[in-house]
């Protein structure tokens, strides 16, 4: 799913847009980070390009991060030392670190990261200046080598976590947020490896891969529902649903490699 419309906006210079969706209020807040933005950089910046939940309709204000991404001309150390004074402001705001790129990082790097190129590149909004994205061939070659290196990765960090974590309450609900946030884009490159639509929403993305995989994923539609805040399990009741999201995403990897490899 296309979200950007592929136009050239080479000389878009104006913040009045409107982002389906998003909250009136978060999208005057980056309305006004634009503003710092531009100001800060002047003419090394090119533009700006905001990705992820609050494009695709799934931001959750006071949950989700704003991902942005700042095209420069060029950079240094002290390119990069300018943000300090924007991180300071604008972290509070959920306005996480952007990526630092220029045109040539765009077009060497997709065929380095093709998975989270490609999630980019379908579902992105131009908040101001060029979209290098406009036209871009991202090389899927290996794609299926980083889908696969992606969900094993997370099974594996999960783990590894919740040992580190002591599997407490608090970290489990942590992390079941962090593990699925870093699957979803993995998993509509499943999609794509297996010529299926590439959905944005995480609800029917996860009941596709349910019937294409032949897998029972009860335990990541439930951490679904914890993330947004509509279920809270409970002391007895969280170490459960971890369980089933544990077995859930184990059923994932294995069936996915079987069918990808």
């Amino acid at each position: 799913m296309i979200w950007q419309r592929e136009a050239s906006c080479k000389d878009m210079q104006s913040v009045d847009w409107t982002i389906d969706g998003l909250p009136e209020e978060t999208q005057k807040l980056l309305r006004s980070y634009v503003k710092d933005v531009t100001k800060i950089y002047g003419s090394e910046l090119e533009g700006i390009i905001l990705y992820g939940s609050a494009v695709r309709g799934e931001f959750l204000p006071g949950r989700s991060n704003l991902n942005l991404l700042l095209v420069m001309s060029s950079y240094d150390l002290a390119t990069l030392k300018q943000y300090d004074s924007l991180h300071t402001r604008w972290s509070k705001d959920q306005v996480v670190v952007p990526l630092f790129l220029t045109v040539d990082d765009i077009q060497s790097a997709s065929k380095a990261f093709p998975l989270e190129y490609q999630d980019i590149h379908d579902c992105r909004r131009l908040l101001w200046g060029q979209d290098p994205f406009v036209g871009l061939k991202i090389d899927t070659r290996y794609l299926a080598a980083e889908v696969l290196q992606a969900l094993r990765g997370n099974l594996l960090r999960l783990r590894q976590r919740l040992v580190e974590g002591r599997s407490t309450e608090e970290a489990i609900t942590i992390l079941l947020a962090l593990s699925l946030t870093a699957l979803l884009p993995a998993l509509r490159g499943v999609q794509r490896l297996l010529d299926r639509p590439v959905l944005a929403h995480a609800d029917p993305l996860l009941k596709d891969l349910e019937a294409a995989l032949a897998v029972d994923l009860t335990g990541l539609r439930d951490a679904l529902l914890l993330k947004r805040g509509e279920i809270s399990p409970g002391q007895k009741e969280t170490p459960r649903l971890m369980d089933r999201y544990l077995e859930g995403l184990t059923r994932l990897v294995t069936a996915a490699e079987a069918r990808i490899t």
